[in-house]
């Protein structure tokens, strides 16, 4: 679905002086090849099991005439057959336990014997000494990543270990550098007991009978509870509505050896309305330590329009105080006075109680709160831009209801801080050539066309805004968000392959429509070659006559146009509240952010509208432009500095899901969200006609919005079938990007993208946007029904039939030929959230009463019926996940590791990629259903985006019907 990537060699080598040796140096080096015939990448993992290091110096000579030709992750330097390799300024300490892994390509003939020793600062190792050795392999099975205990713990760990060329001599177990104890025989385990509170990093480390030696990836355990005596409360913050009561826990983190009293009172200084109601004085007992109590704050009802906090300290005779701070949630101003808002409040709460497990140690939101997700992300501890831009969204309410900003402020900070690549992640955008702005690849149905060959024969546009960005902003750098994020490092490839670094970012999806999810091949956005084969992950993607390490990342437009969105009304609500200037920073970035949003309206080659072969015209400015948010943009380049080379693509492929006339409204009429991009505010005013255009052009005539069209049909401006309608000369595609499943059968995308219709109608009064949705709201709600005890029944599957009329923007057809019908009906909580939403905001316009009757029982319904003890949600049985052990597409010869050591071949499949999955709690009931013994697994999920847009909803239905 993604980036044509641009390949040049590259020289890198670098001489640097030696690193002097230290005392205490001891070191392992395992040293593997992939070899074929004239060549051969070499891997090299240095790991330190001595003292901490703060750089090192590897030295080994090659036995034959062996020559490095290139190497990634070191400065390589060869004078005859003698090899140096120094550490860069990101992996050069080392504490004990700690490794890194570097790599190089090189050429030879004859024999490619392995060097006979490795010297690391000047010291020889123990690991891959012998000639020939390989290393073993070995993983942590147990605990898992993310498992919790209670202190004093027993924790268990368990690894399997093998070795292909000889034997197992023992596995050591590691918490962080400290060797906890040592397992000699199969199966391999150590009981680590009386573990005190805190977050540990645990590996196993196996050394064979030739003294290689490897290291699993670390697997992160929370410990709960300390050995100190500490009053522990959960969450740290709370909201409280004003009238209404919010509640926090408490608990000891050890067992007493009588009973203790907690007593819970509030600090001098804070709100007068806030209040303990209940749990002044908690009693725990040597049995019941650990079982939390509740303590309830209530807010008083007053006539003020001021959001007031206090902090509540819990204390006891010999105890370590806890404390929380509450903020009331004021109902005298623009929050509203309703239990809507106290309901926000609640799921509010439950998204920040650290103890639901919503957010990382870093702040960053993940996919969801369970691990075992496979769907657009393949992992729930991933995240994406969506994500970020719905916990803008969120604290943009937060700010709403009680009048603080600062949350907001750092929601926009964190998201800039790991999902916006910093100069440093994007380190060659100087070299970018906006009269070249890639090098074109065609994109393909069948899998098996890939990688698919770079032709620099096919013309490509040229890029009309780069000028603009860099006199506006003085830079080269792209200031939007890559998509996915793994966040716990859980595949391991860390920055630019140090293997560590967390989060880090990665990408999917790259080989056309037909690959779903169970086909993808992860890789490193930052591939330095250090993992998959001899070019890294390159060559599964694009054909090349070289490759080089590169940096590569792509924008999902419709997060970023969130992320405005979000903005918008934070900068509306702050305004209303006289608090504007706490946000200015913030919105300017959303500003910014539109700026560079705009690489999505434009053709992936920059080719002009109404492509409909290779040697159509390319586009010499403005006339490229679709005007439209496409399915991504992405950029990239060399990532050695000295090779001189980046790139830029737009999309070719518009999907009605993705549009956001709110956004593109704010963008070109708000002034503190207009860009500074010298044409940037006349191309998003351009835009929201033009999306309006869009949707009225693809509406069925039951009202449902249909697909898209796209100016690169088949992905390789191939020629429509004749009859295929056209809009400003794109062809209608009723499953525009990706057909597995198809794009627009989704009902979820009808709720998004009506719900910003919405928004904008209800900020304006726009006619357009109002004929669009009278229609939309009338088919969406004749086919919803919500019982009398709440059970909520809405479409999800929609099959589409016929096609719109050629767009005829004087005289719009009827588009009596295309037709939408549902095929099952879903009670989906995230999707319910979003379509109520669609709902209220067209009924606070328009004075729709059925409408806003019908989002009151939707919410009610998700109240009554779905709430848990983290948020919402309902069973979801996963059929789909027979698709686990599906085969992915390699090609025949291709061979490479994942960063944990699983195989990639022609034989791979998705678990056997990910094999890390075979240790989630979650497996066994998906293993079961793979054998053919157990039914298809059911869950309940806690999606990060559904929490929020129920929470918003909740918040939104309280403000705008108080």
């Amino acid at each position: 679905m993604w980036v044509a990537l641009t390949s040049l060699a590259a020289g890198l080598f670098t001489v640097l002086a030696s690193v002097p040796a230290s005392a205490a140096v001891a070191c392992t080096v395992d040293y593997t090849t992939n070899d074929w015939g004239s060549g051969f990448t070499g891997n090299v993992k240095i790991t330190n099991s001595g003292d901490a290091w703060t750089s090192w110096n590897l030295g080994f000579t090659f036995p034959g005439n062996q020559r490095i030709s290139q190497g990634w992750s070191a400065n390589w330097t060869q004078s005859g057959t003698s090899v140096t390799a120094t550490n860069l300024n990101w992996n050069g300490s080392l504490s004990n336990g700690q490794s890194t892994n570097i790599g190089f390509n090189a050429t030879y003939s004859g024999t490619n014997a392995k060097p006979a020793s490795f010297t690391v600062n000047g010291v020889t190792c123990n690991g891959g000494s012998t000639p020939g050795n390989q290393a073993p392999t070995v993983s942590l099975t147990s605990p898992t990543a993310g498992q919790t205990f209670t202190a004093p713990a027993t924790v268990n760990l368990a690894a399997t270990a093998a070795d292909a060329d000889g034997t197992v001599a023992k596995v050591d177990f590691y918490n962080g550098t400290t060797l906890l104890g040592t397992d000699t025989t199969a199966p391999y385990t150590y009981s680590w007991t009386g573990v005190a509170a805190g977050s540990y990093s645990l590996t196993a480390r196996a050394t064979d009978n030739a003294g290689a030696a490897t290291t699993s990836t670390p697997v992160g355990i929370t410990v709960s509870g300390t050995t100190t005596s500490t009053i522990v409360v959960s969450p740290a913050t709370l909201v409280v509505p004003e009238g209404g009561t919010a509640s926090y826990t408490v608990r000891l983190s050890r067992a007493p050896t009588a009973n203790v009293t907690v007593a819970t009172a509030k600090a001098t200084g804070g709100d007068a309305n806030l209040t303990v109601q209940t749990g002044a004085s908690l009693t725990f007992t040597p049995a019941n330590w650990n079982t939390a109590q509740n303590v309830v704050i209530a807010a008083a009802e007053d006539t003020d329009t001021t959001a007031g906090t206090a902090t509540f300290n819990s204390t006891a005779s010999g105890w370590t105080s806890g404390s929380l701070t509450a903020t009331e949630a004021d109902n005298d101003g623009t929050g509203g006075n309703n239990e809507y808002i106290n309901r926000f409040t609640t799921m509010y709460n439950k998204l920040h109680d650290p103890a639901n497990g919503y957010y990382s140690p870093e702040g960053v939101p993940y996919h969801s709160v369970e691990t075992l997700m496979v769907e657009a992300p393949d992992h729930g501890h991933e995240t994406t831009s969506e994500a970020f831009s719905y916990m803008l969204w969120l604290e943009a309410v937060y700010g709403q209801v009680t009048g603080t900003w600062t949350r907001f402020n750092e929601a926009w900070a964190t998201m800039e801080r790991y999902i916006i690549p910093a100069t440093a992640d994007q380190p060659t955008n100087a070299s970018y050539n906006p009269s070249k702005p890639a090098t074109y690849a065609g994109e393909w149905d069948d899998i098996r066309q890939y990688p698919s060959r770079l032709d620099s024969n096919v013309s490509v546009g040229v890029d009309p805004i780069a000028g603009e960005l860099q006199s506006a902003y003085g830079t080269r750098d792209i200031y939007g968000m890559h998509w996915l994020l793994d966040v716990d490092n859980t595949y391991g490839y860390g920055r630019c392959g140090d293997g560590t670094t967390k989060p880090a970012y990665i990408n999917t999806y790259q080989r056309g429509p037909e690959e779903s999810v169970f086909e993808t091949v992860p890789q490193p956005s930052c591939d330095t070659f250090a993992f998959g084969g001899p070019n890294g992950y390159l060559d599964l993607f694009t054909g090349d006559s070289s490759y080089a390490r590169q940096w590569k990342y792509t924008n999902a437009p419709d997060a970023d146009a969130r992320a405005v969105q979000a903005a918008y009304w934070a900068h509306t609500w702050a305004t209303a509240q006289g608090k504007a200037s706490q946000i200015s920073a913030t919105v300017a970035k959303a500003a910014k952010m539109g700026d560079y949003l705009r690489y999505s309206m434009y053709d992936k080659y920059f080719k002009k509208q109404g492509c409909t072969s290779t040697s159509c015209a390319a586009g010499t400015g403005k006339d490229s432009s679709a005007y439209l948010m496409s399915w991504y943009y992405a950029w990239g380049g060399a990532y050695d500095t000295s090779a001189g080379w980046a790139w830029r693509i737009g999309a070719s492929h518009n999907h009605s899901g993705y549009q956001n006339p709110l956004a593109a409204w704010a963008l070109s009429n708000v002034d503190a969200l207009k860009p500074k991009g010298a044409t940037a505010v006349a191309d998003w005013s351009t835009s929201l006609t033009r999306q309006l255009e869009f949707y009225r052009w693809l509406q069925s005539s039951e009202g449902a919005i249909a697909g898209g069209a796209t100016n690169s049909w088949q992905g390789h401006y191939a020629t429509p079938p004749a009859g295929t309608p056209t809009f400003y000369g794109m062809a209608y595609d009723w499953q525009p990007v990706y057909h597995d499943p198809p794009s627009n059968q989704w009902f979820g995308f009808q709720a998004w993208s009506m719900e910003r219709v919405a928004e904008y109608y209800y900020a304006t009064g726009n006619a357009s946007a109002k004929a669009i949705l009278d229609k939309w709201v009338a088919w969406a709600s004749a086919n919803t029904t919500v019982s009398a005890s709440g059970a909520i029944r809405m479409p999800s599957t929609l099959r589409w039939t016929g096609q719109p009329d050629t767009w005829n923007a004087s005289n719009p057809g009827s588009n009596a030929g295309l037709h939408v019908t549902i095929a099952d009906y879903t009670n989906d909580v995230g999707v319910a959230g979003a379509y109520a939403k669609v709902l209220m905001y067209y009924a606070a316009k328009a004075g729709n009463t059925a409408a806003r009757d019908l989002a009151k029982s939707i919410l009610d319904g998700i109240w009554a019926n779905n709430q848990d003890a983290r948020g919402v949600s309902v069973p979801e049985t996963k059929a789909d996940y027979n698709r686990l052990d599906d085969p992915i597409y390699i090609p025949a010869g291709w061979t490479g590791e994942m960063p944990n050591g699983d195989a990639i071949n022609s034989n791979s499949t998705f678990i056997s990629i990910r094999s890390f999955y075979r240790n989630d709690p979650d497996w066994p009931k998906v293993q079961a259903y793979l054998n053919g013994t157990g039914p298809a697994p059911t869950f309940n999920y806690h999606r990060y985006w559904a929490q929020v847009d129920v929470a918003v909803a909740l918040a939104e239905y309280g403000r705008l019907f108080p």
